[in-house]
């Protein structure tokens, strides 16, 4: 089970201030690719989960993962989530043919096979995606990952905080966004249901 603080930064001013006080704890800048896939009746969806390719830095990696049973409550997720890498190569191949993905040795594919009938004879078809820019920072003995999320529809931009004590950390965020002046919210759809509808939250 991941369980995530995730609140929604009110625009691109509070990200660039909130990028901004963080810069001494910079660690890392990622560039993800995340593309989604499902059978052509979403037969993954209807049963609340969510099969993502997600490819880094330029293809520099490739992780396949498959997150069930989401909830997102008051700033607060939690989904069960089962990931592991692929060979890119492999993976933007599978891109350009869906169908591909039934045949990658994989133990998540296999799981989708066999749980949900996807990858044998109902292939998988490809839903499309969106860009996202994660800076992450060591912050508090926290490890903080702000995002810059780009959608055909217009940009989002979020805090995530993976956690076992989220209502501790969402307490610690929040006063360090109020005693900033940082607009926030807490975040009520996740990014995949955000692409499916279509518009920002």
């Amino acid at each position: 089970m991941e369980v995530e603080v995730k609140l929604l930064l009110q625009d691109a001013a509070a990200h660039r201030q909130l990028t901004t006080i963080l810069s001494p704890f910079h660690s890392k800048t990622l560039h993800q690719e995340n593309l989604f896939f499902d059978s052509p009746t979403n037969t993954l969806s209807s049963q609340l989960s969510v099969l993502r390719l997600r490819f880094l830095n330029k293809d520099a990696r490739c992780i396949v993962s498959l997150k069930s049973k989401p909830t997102l409550v008051d700033g607060v997720s939690r989904v069960q989530e089962d990931e592991e890498e692929l060979d890119p190569r492999s993976a933007r191949a599978c891109v350009e043919d869906p169908t591909r993905l039934a045949k990658i040795e994989s133990r998540i594919l296999k799981r989708v096979k066999e749980e949900f009938g996807v990858g044998g004879d109902v292939g998988f078809v490809c839903l499309g995606g969106f860009e996202n820019k994660r800076d992450v920072f060591d912050w508090n003995n926290l490890k903080l990952e702000v995002d810059e999320t780009k959608y055909e529809f217009g940009t989002c931009y979020e805090i995530e905080c993976e956690s076992a004590d989220p209502d501790g950390v969402k307490k610690l965020l929040e006063e360090f966004l109020k005693e900033n002046g940082i607009g926030y919210s807490y975040s009520k759809m996740t990014k995949f249901a955000v692409f499916r509808s279509g518009k920002l939250p």
